[in-house]
């Protein structure tokens, strides 16, 4: 009998300056069968390795140094695929409306309930597995498209914006024949078997199709 694969625990990241609160959110969250790391300040968080596993971040507001929404922020603009949920103390509703604007994906107000923080967490966890599946194809999509050649690239960019055959050829100046070659190549190399998969394919790689270098 082959043994299905072993699915690694959903991973939390605890970021809080409050030591007993922190204890106390690892304690509920191992209970519950998950990985817990937990870090008293946003930048050691920073510096630390992020699995590329379903995981999520429980973000204080307020810490020495960098606070809740700037470590946010900052996850974002660096193009790191992790949920946030945000801490915020009671009457903070404008800080929460800012980090939901921003990106969280909730906030809990402290003392944070156990049913509602085990709510946020696998509704942050479910988030995770679908930002690290549209990751997946979007290296994967990428990946095909960098096996083109800089020609191939030309014609399935004149393709996928609705020219035919002919007009690729009259504006790449080559012959109808070459175009023909050049589209079976491209299809055969990016596994697409018609215009839609192409269009797709572009879409999901989120390539500049105006770079036309050579991979």
């Amino acid at each position: 009998m082959t043994e299905l694969p072993i699915r690694p625990l959903p991973k939390i990241f605890v970021v809080d300056d409050d030591a007993s609160l922190r204890k106390s959110l690892m304690l509920v969250l191992e209970q519950e069968g998950m990985a817990v790391s937990a870090f008293h300040c946003a930048e050691d968080f920073l510096a630390a390795e992020l699995p590329q596993s379903r995981s999520c971040a429980i973000v204080d507001m307020h810490m020495p140094g960098m606070n809740g929404l700037e470590l946010q922020e900052t996850l974002i603009r660096k193009g790191i695929a992790l949920p946030v949920i945000i801490l915020t103390g009671y009457g903070e509703f404008s800080a929460s409306v800012r980090a939901i604007k921003s990106g969280a994906e909730d906030y809990l107000v402290k003392p944070v309930a156990r049913e509602k923080l085990l709510v946020a967490v696998h509704s942050a966890l479910a988030k995770s597995e679908q930002m690290l599946g549209i990751a997946d194809r979007r290296q994967q999509a990428r990946q095909r498209v960098e096996q083109l050649t800089q020609r191939e690239r030309e014609v399935m960019q004149l393709a996928i914006n609705g020219a035919s055959a002919k007009e690729i050829a009259r504006n790449l100046n080559i012959s109808h024949r070459t175009v023909e070659k050049h589209k079976s190549s491209l299809m055969h190399k990016t596994g697409s078997t018609n215009l839609l998969d192409l269009v797709k394919l572009a879409t999901e790689s989120g390539l500049a199709y105006g770079d036309h270098s050579e991979p």
